[in-house]
């Protein structure tokens, strides 16, 4: 963790010393002050300089790209890894050789390094992410997948006229089959089960 401590005129001159001295901005640090300063008589006698203490804070975002890079390494594939933010969302696109390895069946390790990278990326940031993890446009295959098996099921369910359950997925998977279904009246979804068995039950 880089700390500086700085001193200047006023409070705000001692923060922009330290900001250069960092060479970063405001809202990447933070701010305590040590000593206020004092003007003196006419500006000049008895006068004390404002002294700050400025702590680079942590870049939660490129600190858990950090993590997935060693975590993939220990796994033996090489990857480049392009990030995206959007708002409060982030997109780790993971790009190489061997990549099936790091998708795995159905998805389940690329599901599982997601959870850790979720759990990593917040663990101590000031602000919350929500995380996709993907891997060279899996996730965009994978909905395409789970929309078709959606519109399937459901004509299934139509007509043997009784309610079908698909296999356990991850809620933003079953997110998806609910949101391919919900707009037909002629069936419903519901999530049944508990984790991580939750699975999907279409009802005609």
């Amino acid at each position: 963790m880089r700390e500086i401590t700085a001193s200047g005129q006023t409070v705000e001159e001692a923060v922009q010393s330290a900001l250069e001295q960092l060479d970063t901005t405001r809202d990447q640090v933070d701010i305590s002050i040590i000593d206020e300063g004092k003007k003196g008589i006419l500006g000049l006698f008895g006068s004390k300089p404002a002294i700050v203490k400025a702590v680079v804070l942590k870049n939660q975002i490129e600190e858990t790209k950090a993590f997935i890079q060693e975590v993939i390494k220990n796994m033996n594939v090489d990857v480049n890894i392009k990030t995206t933010v959007i708002d409060n969302h982030v997109t780790y696109e993971l790009n190489g050789e061997k990549i099936a390895k790091l998708i795995g069946k159905r998805g389940q390790t690329l599901n599982a390094l997601q959870y850790l990278v979720q759990l990593v990326l917040n663990k101590d940031g000031k602000q919350y992410y929500s995380v996709t993890l993907d891997a060279e446009g899996y996730r965009g295959r994978r909905k395409e997948t789970l929309e078709a098996l959606a519109k399937k099921m459901a004509e299934k369910a139509v007509r043997i006229n009784k309610k079908v359950s698909l296999e356990p997925m991850p809620a933003f998977e079953r997110k998806i089959i609910h949101s391919a279904l919900q707009g037909r009246n002629d069936i419903s979804t519901y999530s049944d089960g508990v984790e991580p068995h939750r699975h999907i039950v279409i009802k005609p």
